[in-house]
Order: structure tokens, then C-alpha cells, then sequence
């Protein structure tokens, strides 16, 4: 049986400097027999000469679509746009089609058109039900600075004023240093008082980095709310929302849920709620249970406002691929997740994980 063939497709969207595979886990799997090729790429975190120097073959950026049919075709967020031609490969990552979002047929269908499978990232499951890797925490944490960050410039340039451009870290601790100065900033604003933050789905990956950030940021415990499963049981909206300062949404939405929040809920003059960052970005599914905003924002327009008549200006961050603000270490710590389950491509036809991966590929592929 000959070593599987792993292509790392540049990323796409814009300003996604994340990878899922980084020079490390590429020369691990290396070592273990794989072949590997990279595609250059200027928006990578990690420099082409850095996959160089453990010897990985560099091709052009986009030459994928030419790549031998053996080739698992591996990155993280979607192919590139305009384009609905077949995929003849399989293809591991992020393609959000299985939860019927916006578009989603038309994503779907290219796999069984072309004869390729799509083995999407965010299924891999342990024997447990848990994803075996997910960007979960630093998702949380960077939507956490980001949210902090939003009512500091709020307190300290008013509430019309939107929050500019952001740009990646180049580490955690630059990120933490930034966000405890402008927060300490915003309270001297707002009479000495830090904001309060309300995290839910506190519990998981993505809402322990959410408090983790939180902390950090040097926003007192008594001020950061954390929610999950047993707080929410009773259904929403939530009074606890909007009484809150910030609302950071770290739930992973599985089935349709009360919403948190409505429109209605938002036009109150005691509202306090000035942020909120829907984490999750449930933004095109149905069941979105944040049903004040409808676009998603980017690390160039981070915010939307709420369209409220009543009470505090409020904005939603819903940046779809918030780990990027962290992309070196968020991919470092997600890859080497991911990494066993890869060594596991020698043998897929007997590795549960791949199989079940393939198995829900077929049943979604049927409800076309």
C-alpha cells in the first residue's frame, strides 16, 4: 500500500493566515512515510522557507486542482469563490454544508459531481462524540479581546464611532498586553467600572477560552458571568443578556434552540448591553438563536450595529474565523489535534474515524 499524499492547499479567504497543517505536523507526518506537498502562500502565518527547511516540496498556490487523483486535498476554510466546478479529490476541512447554511446544496454537490469525498474537519469525532480537533479556544479567546476591545473603543470614542480594522497577533502575549490597556481605558470612561461579560457555553472549548481572555484582560470575577447548559435550560431570551455589557455566544448549535435574544428583547432603555460576539456565527442557519444581526463581519469591518430605537448603541461581531487573530498558535495546537487521526490515512478503510467521516458524506450527499 503506498504512503498516503497530503496537498496543503494555500488558503483563499481573506486574511486567513491560519494553516492546518504547520511545519511540524508536516514533518512528522514526513517521518512516518507520508508525502507531502505545500502550496506557497502569502497570507500563511508560517513562511514558505520554514516547510523548506524540513525538505516539503513547494508547488504554486491554486495547483491543487492538478494534483495527482490519490491526493487528500487539506486546508481549512472554503475553496476558492466563482467557482462550481467538479471535485474529482477528497478533501479534508472546514466546508460548512452540513447544517444547511446559506448555499449549502450548491457546495455539497461538487464533491458527488466530480466523484471526490468530502471528509469535513468539523465532524471528526472521537469514540466519545468529541471533535478530536477544533480551534474552539482560541475562537473564544480572540472573540473575547475582540469583544472587550469593542466596548473599550465604545467608552473612549463614542458609541458611533465604529471599531476600525484589526489585524492578526504575532502572539498571545502581544494580544493580552493590547487588550488589558485599552479595557483599563474604557473603565476610567465609564467611571472606574470594568465591564460585565457574559459568556454562554462557558463549559466548552470555545467559552473556557472566552473567561480565559476575560481574566486576562484584568476584568475582576465577579464581573465575568459564566453560563452553559444548566442556565440556559429555561429557554430564552434572557434578561441576564441585556443587563450584561458584553454577550460572548460560545454555544455549538446542534438542534433548533429558544433564541437568546430577539429584537424585541434589545428595544428596552435599561438595556445595557453594548457588545455582542456570536462566536458560534450561526449567522445563515435557520435557527440562528441571535436574530438581531444577519451578516457576517471581518477582521477589516469587525462590527455591525444592531438596528435598536431604544436604549445604548450595540454591535455584533460575527467574524466567522476568529482563531486567524491568533493564527500561529491556533493552528500549532489545532494541527497537533488533528495529527494522529492523519497518521491514521495508512489505514482508512479500518479507521473509524475516517469512516464515519465518509459515512455522513454519503447521508448528506443523499438529502441533495
Amino acid at each position: 500500500m503506498s504512503a498516503p499524499h497530503l496537498w496543503l492547499r494555500a488558503e483563499s479567504k481573506p486574511m486567513e493566515h491560519r494553516s492546518a497543517l504547520t511545519p511540524t505536523t508536516a514533518k512528522a507526518l514526513m517521518d512516518a512515510g507520508f508525502k507531502i506537498t505545500i502550496e506557497r502562500s502569502t497570507l500563511r502565518i508560517f513562511d514558505d522557507a520554514e516547510f523548506e527547511m524540513i525538505g516539503a516540496p513547494l508547488v504554486e498556490e491554486g495547483s491543487w486542482r492538478d494534483a495527482p487523483k490519490d491526493a487528500y486535498i487539506i486546508a481549512l476554510k472554503e475553496l476558492p469563490e466563482n467557482d462550481d466546478t467538479p471535485l474529482p479529490h477528497d478533501h479534508i476541512m472546514f466546508a460548512h454544508c452540513y447544517k444547511q447554511q446559506g448555499g449549502w446544496k450548491d457546495v455539497l454537490a461538487r464533491w458527488p459531481r466530480g466523484g471526490g469525498v468530502l471528509l469535513d474537519l468539523e465532524f471528526l469525532q472521537d469514540e466519545s462524540g468529541r471533535r478530536v480537533a477544533a480551534f474552539g479556544f482560541h475562537a473564544g479567546f480572540a472573540g473575547a479581546a475582540l469583544a472587550i476591545e469593542s466596548w473599550a473603543w465604545q467608552q473612549t470614542h463614542g458609541p458611533e464611532e465604529p471599531l476600525p480594522a484589526v489585524t492578526p497577533y504575532p502572539n498571545e502575549d502581544e494580544l493580552i498586553s493590547h487588550i488589558k490597556e485599552v479595557v483599563a481605558e474604557g473603565a476610567k470612561k465609564n467611571g472606574g467600572e470594568y465591564p460585565r461579560i457574559l459568556v454562554i457555553g462557558a463549559l466548552g472549548r470555545c467559552g473556557s477560552g472566552a473567561v480565559d481572555m476575560a481574566r486576562k484582560a484584568g476584568i475582576p470575577e465577579e464581573n465575568i458571568i459564566k453560563w452553559d447548559m444548566a442556565e440556559t435550560a429555561k429557554g430564552g431570551p434572557f434578561q441576564e443578556i441585556v443587563d450584561s455589557d458584553i454577550f460572548v455566544n460560545c454555544i455549538y448549535l446542534s438542534q433548533p434552540i429558544p433564541p437568546f435574544i430577539s429584537p424585541e428583547f434589545m428595544e428596552n432603555k435599561d438595556r445595557k448591553l453594548q457588545v455582542i460576539c456570536d462566536v458560534s456565527c450561526d449567522t445563515t442557519n435557520p435557527h440562528n438563536p441571535i436574530p438581531v444581526y444577519s451578516i457576517n463581519t471581518t477582521f477589516d469591518k469587525p462590527t455591525v450595529p444592531v438596528d435598536v430605537k431604544t436604549g445604548p448603541h450595540c454591535t455584533v461581531i460575527s467574524i466567522d474565523h476568529l482563531p486567524t487573530l491568533l493564527p500561529r498558535e491556533s493552528s500549532e495546537a489545532f494541527s497537533s489535534a488533528l495529527l494522529p487521526s492523519l497518521l491514521q490515512l495508512k489505514d482508512r478503510k479500518n479507521a473509524r474515524v475516517w469512516q464515519d467521516a465518509e459515512k455522513l458524506f454519503n447521508e448528506k450527499v443523499a438529502t441533495l
